[in-house]
């Protein structure tokens, strides 16, 4: 078992392995390391590999290219990356190098990244086909495009050129939608710190507290447990929780309002992703709590339909209709549930899906329709069920006692066998649960 990755070398090199049989022989597979990110001058955004070559290798550092080559007998599986440098590691940290990538990685050979220039066109040449994420990287696209180009030119001698360019994610996708045993033990680490984390904000709420506050409090528990923000935190009070990506997170919570935080963790690479709804008093009012325990009926109803064989869009579908019923029930909208639904009247307060893909990205790679079909669900596929409704506090159509309330509950589910589990089941959900933690402060 690898200690930095939690993943095993042998994990790491059957992935490969199956890539390279789903690329076939005459194929090549580039996966370059993602790029270091200026902040400002000679600052960088922390690092954070690309989820691809991290999947692939659990290597982590910057300019770094993976090559698969299947069938090719002086090896199939190289990485070219930085090497060793005692001048820059002391600056920068220790690094693999080439030498320490074939011994720690399992890698058939390794290579200076340097040297990428002169040993990229050969191995490209003779393959008929090339895997790639074209468009992701527009500098590395016009370096592979010049090493074809360098092919190329030396077809009259008998060189070979690739002819078919292909998107990578055409194959990885499909193997990174469907969750192995060591992902998933990650997966429940990180869902697990992220529960921790929202019950510490949960608690450490009042009136008066400012969103920072509590995302502090959030943000502390995923460091305490090595682990980092999947994305940016959101922490909207009042009618700040109606805007669905707010990011801002300076405002105060009056008392009387709701607080929407929608935070995870990630832990060795793998996100958890939760949202919760809460008064900042520790008491839902009347008209949060009819709202609240609607989003409530919603998520319970669209987790029935996640089991093995029943479409992903149904959970979606049946959380539209049960939040449709409930807001012409009181009294949000008008008409028939056929209309609005037909309409798309109810987007006006649920205007987002019901979920996705969770995983290496906190928005996970992997198709949700298949030939024009919502695709069927499947054991070890992990999603978001995250219903909600978001009333504007300037929507004069509703009553004014209405206005302003955004709720939204999201947790993160892994289809089984014989139905589903959700890893982040510990967190308190109703509003009775979520009242009575509140009040253990």
């Amino acid at each position: 078992m690898s200690t930095h990755t939690g993943i095993s070398a042998r994990t790491y090199a059957r992935r490969r392995r199956q890539l390279m049989r789903m690329a076939g022989d005459d194929a090549i597979v580039i996966v370059p390391s993602a790029p270091e990110r200026i902040r400002s001058r000679d600052t960088h955004f922390p690092y954070r590999q690309d989820s691809d070559l991290w999947y692939l290798t659990g290597f982590a550092e910057p300019d770094a290219v993976l090559v698969l080559i299947p069938g090719r007998k002086h090896g199939e599986a190289l990485l070219f990356c930085r090497e060793r440098d005692p001048e820059r590691e002391g600056w920068d940290g220790p690094r693999v190098g080439p030498e320490g990538a074939v011994d720690a990685l399992g890698m058939d050979d390794a290579y200076p990244i340097d040297d990428l220039d002169e040993i990229l066109p050969g191995l490209l040449e003779g393959r008929s086909r090339v895997y790639y994420h074209f468009g992701r990287d527009t500098e590395f696209d016009l370096k592979l495009i010049g090493w074809l180009n360098r092919v190329r030119a030396q077809v009259r001698l008998g060189a070979q050129p690739p002819h078919e360019f292909l998107e990578l994610g055409h194959l990885l996708d499909e193997m990174r939608l469907f969750k192995d045993r060591e992902e998933l033990v990650l997966m429940q680490r990180a869902a697990d710190i992220s529960v921790e984390a929202h019950v510490a904000a949960m608690r450490a709420s009042r009136a008066g507290i400012h969103e920072y506050e509590l995302q502090a409090e959030l943000e502390r528990v995923f460091r305490r447990h090595d682990g980092v923000p999947a994305y940016c935190s959101i922490v909207g009070a009042g009618s700040n929780a109606c805007v669905l990506h707010y990011r801002d997170n300076r405002a105060q919570a009056k008392d009387g309002d709701l607080v929407l935080i929608d935070a995870g963790a990630e832990f060795r690479g793998y996100a958890a992703d939760i949202t919760r709804t809460f008064p900042a008093n520790g008491r839902f009012t009347k008209e949060q709590r009819a709202l609240h325990d609607l989003v409530g009926d919603a998520q319970r109803a669209a987790l029935a339909q996640a089991r093995p064989g029943v479409p992903y869009e149904a959970g979606h579908n049946a959380a539209v209709e049960t939040l449709t019923e409930g807001l012409l029930r009181l009294g949000l909208l008008k008409g028939t549930l056929e209309k609005n639904i037909a309409s798309g009247d109810y987007k006006r307060f649920y205007r987002h899906k019901t979920g996705h893909w969770l995983g290496l990205d906190v928005h996970d790679v992997g198709e949700y329709r298949i030939e024009g079909e919502s695709r069927l669900l499947e054991p070890d596929m992990v999603f978001t069920i995250e219903p909600g409704l978001y009333i504007g506090a300037d929507d004069t159509s509703v009553h004014e006692k209405w206005r302003g309330i955004g709720i939204r509950t999201e947790d993160d589910v892994l289809v089984t066998k014989n139905g589903h589990q959700v890893l982040t089941d510990a967190l308190a959900r109703s509003a009775d649960e979520i009242e009575a933690l509140m009040a253990e402060r």
